[in-house]
């Protein structure tokens, strides 16, 4: 069988779970719920946080706009979508092992490194649908109910002012950055299923992970700086550099490639790990 058609397959049993669309509903909901508030009282909330910027310099023109609210909502959500990665890619190995398919979907004439590479492609065709999803409905929508403008990025130490033609393809990229990084989260979840003979633990395992590893990242701690720069955590929002003026690139390809190091190494080790597993018992 070529690739695709087991990829196909994977992506037809990811299609068949119920807990395939939470993330899509989700997505969805809160995307809509973020527009409806800011159409009804966005103003207000743009004003209360520009404030103190007003105090120095005069803002005109079309502030509440599709980009800022788009900006708002990736804000928001990027960092909420791993549970939602993690909720479909913890799934792939070990849900086949709860319903007892290991051992049919294992003994196929094919290698266990092909059915697991199958497996990965099609989470993260998932992740890429996630996020083009988040994107049409955060930016599409929002330039269609407050249409276009320049963005204002505001940073506890400076603010950066985006025109509108420049943004485009800056979201664009955050978007892929934010890919690869969703890419590290379903990785890491499926490398957690090839341990597990059911899907909670790595669902709720990833997710400490995370929440680990981001509590790390932010507390000021000098041992933990030396950790930092190794977390997989601390280049997942390297996205938001891609709203810097001027760029950092360095600091950009530096965070992707760590992050594609991630994903690299936790393919590997699952299709190891899968190889080795034990079907019979």
């Amino acid at each position: 069988m070529k690739m695709w058609s087991i990829t196909l397959a994977e992506l037809l049993k990811i299609a068949a779970k119920p807990r395939s669309y939470i993330g899509l509903a989700a997505i969805t909901i809160i995307v809509s719920l973020i527009h409806f508030a800011m159409y009804l009282d966005g103003l207000n909330y743009i004003s209360f946080i520009t404030g103190p910027v007003q105090t120095a310099f005069s803002l005109e023109g079309r502030i509440l706009n599709g980009n800022l609210v788009c900006f708002i909502i990736l804000q928001t959500l990027i960092i909420q979508i791993p549970l939602l990665v993690a909720l479909v890619t913890g799934d792939l190995i070990s849900g086949e092992a709860a319903m007892g398919t290991i051992r049919l979907v294992a003994t196929r004439p094919l290698s266990r490194s092909t059915l697991l590479m199958a497996k990965f492609l099609a989470g993260a065709l998932y992740v890429l649908l996630l996020l083009l999803w988040l994107g049409l409905l955060s930016l599409g929508l929002g330039l269609l109910l407050f249409g276009p403008g320049d963005l204002i990025v505001l940073k506890s130490e400076e603010i950066t002012i985006l025109q509108s033609e420049d943004t485009l393809w800056r979201f664009m990229a955050a978007l892929g950055i934010a890919f690869l990084s969703l890419l590290v989260v379903a990785t890491f979840s499926l490398l957690l299923s090839c341990l597990a003979d059911n899907s909670i633990g790595p669902i709720i395992s990833t997710m400490a992970v995370i929440i680990l590893f981001t509590i790390i990242g932010t507390m000021d701690i000098p041992v933990f700086d030396k950790i930092k720069p190794f977390l997989f955590t601390t280049h997942m929002v390297v996205w938001r550099s891609m709203f810097d003026r001027p760029l950092p690139m360095n600091q950009i390809l530096s965070s992707a490639g760590i992050l594609l190091l991630h994903v690299v190494f936790f393919l590997s080790l699952s299709v190891y790990l899968f190889r080795k597993k034990d079907i019979l018992s």
